[in-house]
């Protein structure tokens, strides 16, 4: 069993000057510094377990809730592009490192949250210490449709802030589990929509954290569920072995669902991250 410590709610400004919404969790002493990225539709809550744990085994931990996500309600599912959701990323750790007094820090990335956390490595790897990414939507199975895509280009020209539905409404590819799949149905901060400004920020993210074998090798562990129905997990697979970066590893969660905290039992889980942060921090 995982102690939650308390968190601080905190309000980081964004190089735009957007309010976001993070927490951040403190410890004396903090052996090293841990960036948290969520997902498309969840939100820095969905992920207290994990992060309680982290900050219990010494870590100091911050948690964005990304703009127009979760507790931000401006702008509501919407990005203007790739640079600016990478900027974002690079305030939080910046935010993190200052509070945190830490020269370097640790990446974890769920979900979406995995390929933004992909590509802000990619583009500016310095201080990174390791990665985790779980269940990262580097390859999804899951998106908008043919037509949907159609008039997301057109929405471009005409109205970058139409929204678009997220095509992962049915909460039990997420999870198996009928009390997640009650709290995921009636989340009132799990994002339903995004504009179609933010479809093509994130489209144009892909040719970003593919430029990831270009980088500086440093630890990574991939997480990935057995039951996997919204990433393609042969394809991160193989992404992650192409890399070839020494200490690389995969761990494969058996009849799991995409996602892990809200397994019947995720401790194994969580004890797992907390377990490769504490091995490369030393």
């Amino acid at each position: 069993m995982f102690l939650v410590p308390e968190y601080e709610e905190l309000v980081l400004v964004l190089p735009d000057g957007y309010r976001a919404y993070a927490r951040y969790w403190s410890c004396p002493k903090p052996r090293a510094a841990v960036l948290y990225l969520h997902g498309i539709q969840s939100h820095c809550g969905w992920y207290e377990a994990s992060a309680g744990a982290l900050s219990d085994a010494g870590y100091a931990v911050l948690q964005p809730d990304r703009r127009g996500s979760g507790k931000n309600h401006v702008a509501r599912g919407h990005s203007g592009s790739a640079q600016e959701l990478i900027a974002d990323t690079f305030a939080a750790r910046d935010e993190l490192l200052q509070r945190s007094g830490c020269g370097g820090y640790h990446i974890v990335g769920v979900s979406w949250g995995g390929k933004l956390a992909a590509a802000a490595y990619a583009t500016q790897p310095d201080g990174v210490q390791s990665i985790s990414l779980v269940a990262p939507g580097l390859f999804p199975l899951v998106g908008v449709t043919a037509a949907q895509k159609f008039r997301i280009g057109l929405a471009m020209v005409a109205d970058p802030l139409r929204q678009f539905d997220i095509p992962l409404n049915e909460p039990d590819m997420f999870t198996a589990e009928p009390v997640w799949m009650q709290y995921i149905a009636k989340d009132p901060l799990t994002l339903r929509q995004a504009t179609a400004g933010f479809y093509l920020a994130s489209r144009r993210m892909d040719k970003t954290f593919a430029r990831l074998a270009g980088a500086p090798p440093v630890p990574l562990h991939l997480f990935l569920a057995e039951h996997e129905r919204i990433i393609d997990n042969a394809r991160t697979t193989q992404f992650v072995r192409d890399l070839q970066w020494p200490g690389c590893r995969i761990t494969v969660y058996e009849s799991a669902r995409h996602s892990l905290e809200f397994e019947p039992a995720p401790c194994t889980y969580i004890a797992d991250i907390v377990a490769f942060v504490n091995e490369v921090t030393g």
